[in-house]
């Protein structure tokens, strides 16, 4: 990857900027960026770039103009346009136009670098933009072991396994209580930090039952406008809406014999909960603009990565869609939590995508497996998995050795950022510089001061801020149109 020219980022917003530049660095990739149009085509020309990544919404002309440009300039070039969930035509008229893939904000860190992968290599996208008129219906091997992007309709590339690989005690409960589980029909509820494979399990759970060759249909609903999350959801009649050029049988009817998956439950809206209580109770799903109600017969599975009962507590989440949900409990611990584990994912990490990229390893040197052992591991597996991601691209083979790791030092197992980082952070405000401030401006301004201080993680300042990552990317995107 290091014969590559840099990739090309032209992202008007600083923030997201900086959250994609820093998830793009981590993953080994050279990243020149842009905040105009103007300023991305000079970047263009002087670069030699072949993969560019493109915000459709730029302040100065149109990005999908800028595309047609570039595609003028070097036919060659791969195209990746990001665009806000609002704006899914635009998106699909980007492909029609030339454009290699598209993302809808907010999107994971695992489907934005799967893209960049993509696009890297070559590769088609696994997704076209057929699939963005119906939810994916999975019904064989292999699984995708990422959880949902946040365009909740399109169909996800598979990522490695890894988060159901260990022997420890705490896994070996898990694995029974799903086996358990699985055969009934009771609702089951995952709970657990992000990173630690929730939506694996309800995959685990799906594959154990009866109605494993049936759809598994996941749908993630904190990532979805909440003005399209009812459609998404119960779907929708032509003509309902603007916009609704077509019947879409929504998620819970696509899970018809199967499994519908609803991950961050908690950020759903009231309204939502009230009508997703109704179908629970009834077992009958009505599209926006139908005249009667179907039956269907879905198995519902839920996720959150937020404490349930205290967003009950708040009145985020209504107490009786709370207890009518909250049947099965599993938890899903996190890696720091999980001993040897952390070894063994590791290696068959390694193991795979060494074999994918046509490269061989000797395993963990002792002063990596000790290492892994003592970091705490904030993104959970997968951190661990991009950070073996990272080794594997980034070198040739051998045994892994602490030199080969990103952003890790061996002294008391704590990752160190680098000084740079911290010493060009602007100070944050002091309690007295917000005083007479508007509420929004002071969030915006610890969010940003945050993310200052994780480097431009995401995830990482959500756990700090209790917010869910898909709010927290809502909110920056927000700003952009303010």
């Amino acid at each position: 990857m290091t014969d590559q020219p840099p990739l090309l980022l032209i992202e008007d917003t600083p923030s997201l900027q900086m959250v994609y530049r820093s998830v793009l660095a981590n993953a080994g990739h050279a990243v020149r960026c842009a905040g105009t149009a103007r300023e991305g085509l000079a970047a263009f020309r002087e670069s030699g770039a072949t993969v560019v990544l493109l915000d459709l919404m730029l302040p100065d002309r149109d990005g999908l103009e800028l595309m047609q440009d570039m595609l003028t300039l070097r036919p060659e070039v791969n195209v990746i346009v990001i665009t806000a969930n609002g704006s899914i035509n635009k998106a699909v008229e980007a492909m029609r136009a030339g454009a290699h893939e598209f993302l809808v904000k907010p999107f994971d860190e695992t489907r934005f670098l799967g893209a960049v992968d993509n696009a890297l290599a070559g590769r088609s996208p696994r997704r076209g933009t057929a699939a963005a008129a119906a939810p994916p219906v999975t019904t064989s091997p292999p699984r995708p072991a990422a959880i949902a992007a946040a365009l909740p309709t399109s169909q996800q590339p598979p990522a490695p396994g890894g988060i159901f690989v260990g022997t420890s005690d705490t896994m070996a409960r898990i694995h029974a209580k799903i086996r358990s589980v699985a055969r009934s029909m009771a609702t089951v509820f995952i709970t657990g930090e992000s990173g630690t494979g929730k939506e694996l399990c309800a995959l685990a759970v799906h594959d154990n039952s009866p109605r494993a060759t049936g759809p598994f249909i996941a749908l993630n609903c904190g990532a979805i406008p909440q003005d399209l999350l009812e459609s998404e959801v119960f779907g929708h009649m032509k003509g309902s809406f603007t916009g609704a050029i077509s019947d879409k049988p929504g998620a819970a009817a696509a899970a018809d014999g199967g499994t519908l998956f609803l991950d961050e439950i908690c950020e759903m809206a009231p309204a939502l909960q009230t009508k997703l209580l109704r179908f629970l109770q009834t077992s009958t799903v009505q599209p926006v603009g139908a005249t009667r109600p179907r039956k269907v017969n879905v198995r519902i599975v839920c996720a959150t990565n937020q404490d349930p009962l205290d967003a009950v507590r708040r009145g985020q989440f209504r107490e009786d869609l709370y207890y009518r949900l909250f049947v099965v409990p599993i938890h899903m611990p996190p890696l720091r939590e999980r001993g040897d584990d952390v070894i063994e994912i590791a290696e068959e990490a390694l193991a795979r995508f060494a074999a994918e990229e046509g490269r061989h390893f000797d395993g963990l040197s002792p002063e990596v497996a000790a290492l892994f052992r003592r970091l705490p591991w904030p993104g959970n597996v997968r951190q661990l998995l991009n950070v073996i991601r990272h080794v594997v691209v980034m070198n040739e083979g051998g045994r892994v050795t602490l030199d080969m790791l990103p952003h890790i030092v061996a002294d008391d197992g704590n990752r160190q950022a680098p000084a740079a980082s911290t010493a060009l952070a602007p100070p944050e405000p002091m309690v007295e510089g917000l005083v007479g401030k508007p509420l929004a401006e002071i969030e915006r301004l610890v969010i940003e001061a945050t993310l200052r201080r994780f480097d431009g993680s995401v995830p990482k300042a959500a756990r700090v801020l209790d917010l869910a990552p898909s709010t927290l990317y809502r909110k920056i995107e927000g700003w952009k149109d303010a």
